[in-house]
């Protein structure tokens, strides 16, 4: 890139996000865009998670793009394998190769209110866009905890997202440490080739069988002769976990049944009572995500394996120190604990119109509007916001009806015309948030009586969507101009240096005055009327 670029949007990522994001910019004729990837290929949390035996926990129909569906998943529940293959192919059929730029990690951008636009400094040079869209994800960078001594461990350390497949685990004592959805497939998947496999436990997650087979090469010819079928079988996925959600955010009690049935997994694997005691959950099952493995439980069993239901604390030269004294002598330390997911870290390279970080204004708490608008932050979104994960679902769907959003809001820029930028409004996003966290209150996640990573350093759940996808697809349909104050660069043409100045912000009171002065700016600069938006609000 050149050093004084100037595009009309940036992307930043190539994951799903990133590549639906580019996707659905080509459909609405948006063409001035980039995608800036840190990495030099796509994939995102699919390219950067190789470690053995790594594979989605959503079934593969449900975990692709409407508009881009494959008939030949080779499985029910994908490998990581076919799921960065898939998003290569993404990439190569909508023609979106032409706008990444790989290698170009975004270490700042900057909101310029002279110019109405994001200056963005990468590793690969500088430029600046009209509109940033952060599709970074929140499971993009692997979190370490800081135990005492790790610095001098004489072995192999890697986090589980970070695999060194160069490093032969054959015959090796490894410490497992964390047994989130990552440990529990790896696991398995090393345990016949190490010599001993040693698991430090902090909470024991339920778990559900995996009911994985091979989709059948007549199940694919139907696929691919009849379309309709796919359709069908998506719809069939998501209808089902749509009728489960009502059990996650208003009946949490109902859950009593499936947890019976977590219960009889275990004990068909685990014969040991003393294990079978380790591996118990103590909380509401649901209220950590309820992780699914067939192989889990049995590697468990094995006679070279320990379960240490303690976290490690300390290292001690080659020695592993667990909370409760426990000690053992390893050759290698795998880290399955997690990302930085209420905390990330691209939140620190942002910089509002107030010359605030996103991480200063999330201090207490992320939180945006419909999941995508941060106050402060002018034509900058994000997909997979706050409050926009799910506990039981496919996050394609949301981060479609992000994209949705996405792509009405493109539309509304056009339609005021000229040189102009959306903020989200103060009382907007707080009475968003205040919405989303009142429905949050009776749901499994705040009430099940567990510490998850879908809470923040306060207690506060600023992770999980408390409704179903359709709730959300309704409630991100349209961007309601009410929501945003429009900033507009005053007495200047376009591509002139010029002062920022923002349209009378009356707070809710004015709310229908601002919109009318939005329509009646926006038909002096179109010669046509802004669209009242009005999405249904599912919060």
């Amino acid at each position: 890139m050149t050093e004084h670029e100037h595009v009309r949007v940036a992307v930043i990522g190539s994951g799903f996000g990133g590549l639906g994001a580019a996707v659905r910019l080509r459909r609405e004729g948006v063409t001035d865009f980039v995608v800036l990837e840190r990495a030099s290929s796509v994939g995102g949390t699919w390219r950067d998670n190789s470690y053995p035996g790594c594979a989605c926990d959503v079934p593969s129909h449900l975990y692709s793009f409407s508009f881009a569906p494959n008939p030949d998943w080779p499985r029910t529940f994908s490998g990581q394998e076919h799921i960065r293959a898939y998003l290569e192919h993404v990439a190569d059929v909508f023609r979106l190769r032409p706008h990444i730029r790989f290698d170009s990690e975004v270490k700042r951008m900057a909101w310029n209110a002279e110019r109405l636009c994001w200056d963005i400094e990468t590793t690969a040079g500088n430029l600046s866009a009209d509109l940033v869209v952060s599709a970074t994800g929140p499971l993009s960078d692997p979190k370490v905890p800081d135990v005492p001594g790790l610095d001098s461990f004489p072995g192999k350390v890697f986090h589980s997202a970070r695999w060194d497949h160069d490093y032969d685990l054959r015959g090796k004592r490894v410490a497992m440490v964390g047994t989130g959805a990552s440990a529990i497939q790896i696991v398995p998947a090393v345990q016949p080739e190490v010599s001993r496999l040693t698991l430090f436990q902090r909470t024991p997650p339920w778990v559900m069988p995996r009911m994985d087979r091979a989709i059948s090469g007549v199940e694919r010819w139907l696929h691919r002769q009849l379309p309709f079928t796919t359709q069908a079988r998506r719809g069939l996925l998501w209808g089902i976990r749509e009728l489960q959600v009502q059990a996650f955010t208003k009946h949490p009690n109902e859950l009593g049944l499936v947890e019976k049935l977590a219960r009889q997994n275990m004990a068909r694997a685990i014969k040991d009572p003393a294990l079978r005691a380790k591996l118990t959950p103590d909380y509401r099952i649901g209220c950590k995500r309820i992780l699914l493995s067939s192989e889990y439980y049995p590697a468990l069993a094995r006679p070279n394996v320990d379960v240490v239901d303690s976290g490690l604390a300390e290292v001690r030269g080659s020695t592993v120190v667990a909370a409760d004294g426990t000690e053992t002598e390893v050759d290698a330390i795998v880290f399955g604990t997690g990302f930085h997911v209420t905390d990330m870290p691209i939140a620190e390279r942002v910089v509002g119109a107030d010359g605030r970080t996103l991480a200063e204004t999330w201090k207490g708490g992320m939180e945006a509007l419909r999941g995508a608008s941060a106050a402060g932050f002018p034509n900058w979104m994000t997909i997979i916001g706050p409050n926009t994960g799910l506990g039981n679902s496919s996050m394609i769907l949301m981060i479609e009806s992000q994209l949705n959003y996405l792509a009405d809001y493109v539309r509304q820029l056009d339609v005021l015309g000229g040189r102009v930028a959306l903020d989200a409004r103060p009382s907007a996003v707080r009475a968003w948030n205040h919405r989303v966290q009142e429905r949050m209150k009776r749901t499994v996640w705040n009430t099940g009586g567990c510490t998850s990573w879908y809470l923040d350093a306060s207690g506060r759940n600023t992770t999980i969507w408390p409704g179903t996808t359709g709730e959300f697809r309704r409630a991100t349909r349209r961007v309601d101009l009410a929501e945003y104050a429009v900033v507009r660069a005053a007495g200047a043409e376009d591509g002139a240096t010029a002062t920022e100045e923002r349209e009378s912000a009356k707070g809710s009171a004015g709310a229908t005055k601002e919109r009318s002065s939005v329509k009646k700016s926006a038909r002096t600069a179109k010669g046509r009327e802004v669209a009242d938006a009005r999405p249904e609000v599912g919060a």
